[in-house]
């Protein structure tokens, strides 16, 4: 996938013209591509077109309008955009209650090392995960992560075939298996692979 510049991206002005109409756009999108790993835990498989539209609503939340302040942003969310052989996650760990997730954050130090994906007939690939910083210390993990699964050219080949995918966690605190995701994640995935 292409990564964006600044020819991609609309003025402050533009955007506010067409942001509701690109919003729709957006959550309609992002239901294909929100993967649920059991009770805890969902896996925001990101693309271009959700980076664009992160940074457009930077921009705008920021009212950021200078080209080196642009690029700034760029430089962030760009390298979230698969590369053709990955998928790329933002992992997010969810409990409503504070204080069962404050506990919960300490049990699952390590998670994101422990998540995979497993394209079906190929061994399971672990997450290469926050690549940008450290987001866990010796008393709790963090309930972001950014992961990034590389897939051998077989795998991508065939995942464009039309073979399964599986997502799991194999964490001795939370332990879940999805031998295949739905087709509509599974296509929507498959478009990351071009």
């Amino acid at each position: 996938m292409e990564k964006l510049t600044r020819e991609d991206l609309y003025s402050l002005e533009a955007y506010d013209e067409i942001r509701p109409e690109f919003r729709q756009r957006i959550m309609a999108h992002k239901k294909n591509r929100i993967v649920p790993v059991g009770d805890h835990v969902k896996l925001h498989f990101e693309d271009r077109l959700l980076m664009q539209y992160q940074i457009q609503e930077m921009l705008r939340a920021e009212k950021i309008f200078k080209a080196d302040e642009i690029q700034e942003e760029l430089d962030t969310y760009n390298p979230l955009i698969p590369d053709g052989s990955n998928f790329k996650a933002t992992m997010m760990i969810e409990y409503e209650d504070v204080e069962e997730r404050q506990k919960a954050l300490a049990r699952l130090i390590g998670i994101e090392n422990r998540t995979w994906v497993q394209v079906e007939g190929f061994d399971r690939v672990y997450a290469i995960a926050d690549e940008d910083l450290e987001r866990d210390n010796e008393e709790k993990t963090s309930s972001v992560h950014f992961l990034r699964f590389e897939l051998t050219p077989e795998m991508v080949e065939a995942v464009k075939q039309g073979a399964n995918i599986g997502v799991g966690i194999d964490h001795d605190a939370y332990h879940v298996e999805i031998p295949a995701i739905a087709a509509n994640f599974r296509d929507a995935l498959a478009a990351d692979l071009n």
